[in-house]
């Protein structure tokens, strides 16, 4: 995947993500997920429950985008994450992946879903005022 090394420790470094959707029509919703990362697919797994207004919005349109951020007030250290992606059902061993990062949930009914990254930027403030860090999907 060649994703740089630094996207992958701010997400490692984190574990909430802000999931913006939209139907067809354009109608914006979005919402805080507690996310596990997989490496190898460049996606993000969480869990949401179908009767949610996003869920029912990602199996209207499941191009999404999301954010991860570091809040500080210090401009030296300002980090952030913009996402862009697909949503897809989860894999069987999302699970596994999920529980694993947050070990309560092995008790819960859980319904995963998929953020394939299409695109991510990271802007890191700490490598220099404003520098991005780009990485796309190469297909």
């Amino acid at each position: 995947m060649d994703i740089d090394s630094k996207i992958e420790k701010f997400i490692k470094a984190h574990h909430v993500l802000t999931l913006a959707t939209a139907t067809l029509n354009g109608e914006p919703y979005c919402c805080n997920c507690f996310y596990a990362y997989d490496k190898e697919s460049a996606a993000f797994i969480f869990t949401s429950g179908m009767d949610t207004h996003h869920s029912q919005m990602m199996a209207q349109n499941n191009c999404v985008a999301a954010s991860i951020v570091l809040e500080t007030r210090t401009v030296g250290k300002i980090q952030g994450l913009q996402i862009t992606g697909h949503i897809k059902t989860a894999k069987d061993s999302d699970k596994t992946l999920y529980i694993k990062r947050f070990p309560y949930t092995v008790i819960a009914d859980l319904t995963l879903w998929r953020l394939e990254a299409d695109f991510m930027k990271l802007t890191d403030n700490t490598l220099g005022f404003g520098k991005k860090l780009i990485w796309q999907r190469q297909e």
